[in-house]
């Protein structure tokens, strides 16, 4: 019996050898898709909860820390015999803020300072009432008649302080890139939600500046966004022919979006009646300025950024019918994060196959 040579049983068996590896890296492959998917399923499920009460409670109703069961929301009788304030934590045009305390709960109180505003103060607590979901701060309870909303307590306090919580030992952990892309989609959730909200589409009108629009949202201890402060939040009804104006001044710097400024130049003297309003493009204008902030300048984040340039430019068209929606730029977010959690899952996978 003829025996075959030896360089055609080596040539066999790289072949056999090779095509097994190639087999086991496709099966790696797959598993790290199967795992990605998981992830990012999970990922998705907790932005696409339901929109209603994050309690799970019907309206009208909350649920606090480790209490099962659902309590209606605080009457002016509960909130003055069961809640205790501890110290003033904040004070605004509008408002002073309590940290206080019921039934061994941490929680907010906020009582009208100016009585000039106080339609700002009702119009704010009507907001809470009607936008009760998983993008708002928590309503406990509520007295109209003194001017007195309570609500959730949330110790890391606003976004203006999120760089400093991220320097603190127990939270540094978080300081990466995709916590703070996460921490983007969430703001441009909120955006999303208020331009398609159970009332209509809502502008937020308290957004001035950076850090004024920071002072408007808080961060939660599991590293969400919430929005806190409502009171400037006037609706849009194009069908109705209804725009906005987001207060009686002039607005100025860049931050602002192009149609908030006068038009008319500085010859001609500022005046409210001349201004024309507009629509809630404005918000989408603030997105890149916001979404900088929040992602800092952590290794990797200007690669996100590299990401996010085509929709942030688009968002700073100044012809606002240029700019996209909110849902728009959340499903560029979204899509950005999947990209770059699979790249960081299986780096080079690309060249290996």
């Amino acid at each position: 019996m003829e025996k075959k040579p030896h360089f055609v049983r080596r040539e066999f068996l790289t072949r056999e050898v090779s095509s097994i590896s190639l087999v086991l890296l496709l099966v790696a492959v797959l598993l790290l898709n199967v795992l990605l998917y998981l992830y990012l399923n999970k990922f998705y499920s907790s932005l696409g909860r339901t929109e209603r009460d994050p309690g799970l409670c019907p309206f009208g109703h909350f649920k606090l820390g480790a209490v099962k069961n659902c309590s209606p929301w605080l009457s002016c009788e509960a909130i003055n015999r069961e809640v205790r304030k501890l110290k003033c934590v904040g004070e605004g045009a509008v408002k002073k803020v309590f940290l206080s305390e019921w039934k061994e709960n941490k929680v907010v109180l906020s009582q009208l300072t100016n009585s000039e505003l106080k339609e700002d103060f009702l119009h704010g607590l009507k907001m809470l009432k009607a936008l009760q979901s998983k993008h708002v701060v928590r309503l406990l309870g509520y007295c109209e008649q003194q001017f007195t909303i309570l609500t959730e307590y949330h110790p890391l306090g606003s976004l203006r302080g999120l760089n400093e919580t991220l320097h603190i030992p127990k939270y540094k952990g978080m300081n990466t890139w995709h916590h703070r892309l996460m921490l983007a989609i969430d703001y441009v959730s909120v955006i999303r939600y208020l331009h398609s909200s159970p009332l209509g589409t809502l502008v937020m009108c308290d957004s001035n500046d950076l850090d004024k629009v920071l002072s408007q949202y808080l961060l939660t201890s599991d590293f969400h966004i919430l929005v806190n402060d409502l009171d400037a939040l006037p609706l849009v009804n194009r069908s109705a022919g209804r725009l906005v104006k987001c207060g009686h001044r002039e607005l100025q710097g860049e931050f602002v979006a192009p149609e908030q400024r006068w038009p008319y130049g500085e010859d001609v003297p500022f005046e409210d009646d001349l201004m024309p309003p507009y629509d809630e493009k404005t918000d989408i204008w603030k997105i890149p300025d916001v979404s900088n902030f929040l992602l800092g300048h952590v290794e990797g984040s200007d690669i996100v950024r590299l990401h996010l340039f085509d929709i942030h430019a688009a968002c700073k068209k100044k012809d606002p019918v240029e700019r996209p929606s909110a849902r728009e730029v959340l499903d560029t977010y979204r899509k950005v994060l999947t990209l770059l959690v699979r790249e960081a899952v299986m780096p080079g996978t690309r060249e290996m196959l």
